[in-house]
């Protein structure tokens, strides 16, 4: 496995980490300033509603991008289990 390899991995790595993680964190930040915005204009300063929808907006987000986290992963594995058989199974 050469140098070049090592670098592909890690950067794909780091393009599907990014991609898995996306959809959940816009979908709460954007939650998360919709609350405050309601929470500044009506001057209700509960806890829980803080806590609430950011929950239910990432829960229902990571659940409707299950199909493109598990494509993303297989092909993650994929490109390395290609990488490990090229290079003779030795790292």
């Amino acid at each position: 496995m050469t140098e070049a390899d090592v670098i592909q991995i890690i950067r794909e790595g780091f393009i599907t980490a990014m991609i898995i993680c996306a959809p959940p964190l816009i979908a709460g930040t954007l939650t998360g300033l919709a609350v405050a915005l309601f929470q500044a204009l009506t001057q209700i300063q509960e806890m829980t509603l803080t806590f609430v929808p950011k929950f239910v907006a990432i829960f229902v987000t990571i659940v409707l991008c299950l199909p493109l986290t598990f494509q993303r992963i297989s092909m993650y594995a994929a490109l390395i289990g290609d990488k490990v058989i090229r290079s003779g199974g030795g790292l």
